[in-house]
């Protein structure tokens, strides 16, 4: 019996050790690197940023950060729902502005009661999305031709609520609702933190998430497994319109104003942080943590450049080139894992 248990235990620590060492390999250490290559950037990024300001990485600026891409995470993470099902929302930063104008409106006629101008942007918002939830969903137009459509709609109904005119002269109460803290984090931010957590448990713990990757994925096969494509097409542009519904009223909060062109060109910086972080426009391949890492890390890079006082035209080029060398990575590391 002793002279058959021993060879059983050399065996198992025989087939343990090279299993051990190839973990740690070179080529172990090198896929590693190309799966969390936007991790090794961010920090990267963070590095040379401290390194040429000390006033980059005081508390002060970290919260500077946190609260200019709070309102941004809302959009992303809409957006993101989204592109995961292959589509697009070329509209949410007119959503933004045409509920910031409700939401003014109303607090203006209603100075005492700030959860209606707060509900009023999120119908707003919910009403432009089921929108393009319907025309994509049931009349099957392309998800780029009408948001692109709600994006001009959108825009012209937020200069007709000011007549053409930023709606000014809020009460200052108005501000409380971005400016005001909780837990010594503006309100802003915890709805980022709070919305990140909750949708990342969604979409990896419940079924609904389950439903939107296998439309990104297959709609065919997910429509002949049982899943009724249709409403969950809806849905995420309805999610997608609430979410900038919210939005717009934390970016009209934090100014005490409503400008008409309140959210121009968010959807870019929405769709950037999605792309940066992994996602895949064809859709089916994503997550909501790479989401937010591609958000932290256009902001931080937004925020360091302007500390270093590097003008916006650079700016927007090395934004564009981070996102090029984000989705060609994406690509060549898929194809590695093939």
């Amino acid at each position: 019996m002793t002279s058959q248990a021993t060879p059983q235990r050399n065996t198992a620590v025989e087939s343990t050790g090279p299993a051990t060492a190839d973990r740690f390999s070179a080529a172990w250490f090198r896929d590693q690197l190309i799966r969390h290559a936007m991790v090794v950037v961010m920090l990267l990024i963070i590095a040379y940023f401290s390194y040429r300001s000390a006033r980059f990485s005081t508390p002060d600026n970290l919260q500077t950060i946190a609260v200019a891409a709070a309102p941004f995470a809302l959009i992303a993470l809409g957006q993101t729902l989204v592109i995961l099902t292959g589509g697009i929302d070329l509209s949410v930063g007119s959503i933004i502005a045409l509920s910031a104008m409700s939401a003014a409106a109303t607090v203006k006629g209603h100075p005492e009661r700030l959860w209606l101008c707060v509900l009023v942007a999120m119908v707003v918002g919910l009403a432009a999305g089921s929108i393009n939830g319907f025309l994509v969903s049931k009349v099957n137009v392309p998800p780029f031709i009408a948001t692109l459509g709600m994006l001009t709609t959108a825009s012209g109904l937020a200069y007709v609520i000011g007549h053409g005119a930023p709606i000014n002269g809020l009460p200052t109460d108005f501000g409380k609702i971005a400016n005001n803290q909780i837990l010594g984090l503006q309100i802003p931010v915890v709805v980022m933190i709070v919305g990140i957590i909750a949708f990342a448990l969604m979409m990896t713990r419940t079924s609904y998430g389950m439903r939107i990757y296998a439309v990104g994925g297959n709609p065919v096969a997910a429509q002949i497994a049982g899943v009724k494509t249709g409403r969950v097409l809806f849905s995420v542009y309805a999610l997608s319109g609430l979410l900038a519904g919210l939005s717009g009223v934390m970016l009209a909060s934090r100014v005490i104003s409503g400008p008409p062109n309140l959210g121009e060109g968010y959807e870019l910086d929405a769709i950037a942080a999605v792309v940066i972080g992994g996602a895949s426009l064809l859709g089916g391949r994503g997550s909501v943590w790479g989401t937010a890492l591609g958000l932290l890390l256009i902001q931080t890079l937004n925020n360091g450049l302007d500390i270093l006082v590097v003008p916006a035209y650079w700016q927007s080029v090395i934004k564009g080139v981070l996102i090029v060398a984000a989705v060609a990575v994406d690509v060549w590391s898929a194809r590695r894992r093939v």
